[in-house]
């Protein structure tokens, strides 16, 4: 089964490096970053773990809990987290899903189903272990985002498009391109003329009729 943007969130149970868990009940009422790794201890993803463990408090702003996924132990896991702290000057305090069996890897559609577990699995084997999903507090899929090996994340995208949908849920607005927390916002299609009105009495904005400009809503 592929998964699409408002999907709910498969839910699973697994180990982690602080227990084992059941996904939607971690989750509770907050928003879940997950993010995932096709091997321990390769080079790209330390860079990634330790900049996600340096800016943490930011998500946790925003009521958002980090959770990472590697496709090898939760011992390995823990190894691999000395390393991130020692090279990367950040210590992982979120914790780590030990996926050897692929089942969250191929539950969430990063695998294919027929994949096995194999201690001979390398990083290219799992090259699409290498996904972002935003959960939302109703458990739907909100964002998914897959990179190639060799290209690092953009974590700061993580919290810009987090922020986005954050005010979009709340106020009846869309976001431009590049936009950026504090910037003018549009008014969503949804929203008729007279609505708006209603809502924007200074009025908006409007190189074209479709496109109506506004301050972000405070």
């Amino acid at each position: 089964m592929s998964l699409r943007i408002n999907d709910t969130a498969p839910d699973f149970e697994a180990e982690t490096t602080q227990g084992k868990i059941k996904f939607h009940d971690w989750i509770g009422d907050q928003w879940a970053i997950l993010f995932s790794h096709p091997k321990d201890f390769t080079p790209v993803c330390t860079t990634e773990l330790g900049y996600m463990a340096k800016i943490e408090p930011e998500f946790a702003k925003r009521n958002a809990k980090l959770i990472g996924l590697s496709v090898d132990p939760v011992g390995r896991h823990e190894e691999w987290s000395r390393d991130i702290e020692e090279t990367q000057g950040a210590k992982v305090k979120y914790p780590m899903i030990g996926d050897s069996d692929l089942k969250v890897a191929k539950l969430y559609n990063m695998l294919p189903a027929e994949e096995v577990a194999s201690d001979g699995r390398t990083a290219a084997t799992n090259a699409t272990v290498r996904s972002v999903f935003i959960v939302g507090p109703d458990k739907k899929i909100k964002l998914m985002l897959t990179y190639p090996m060799t290209t690092g994340r953009n974590f700061d995208e993580i919290l810009r498009v987090l922020d986005s949908m954050q005010l979009t849920s709340k106020y009846k607005v869309a976001t431009p391109a590049n936009w950026k927390q504090g910037q003018d916002v549009i008014i969503a299609g949804s929203v008729n003329d007279e609505d708006a009105k209603k809502q924007y009495p200074g009025g908006w904005k409007a190189p074209k009729p479709y496109l109506r400009i506004v301050p972000q809503p405070k």
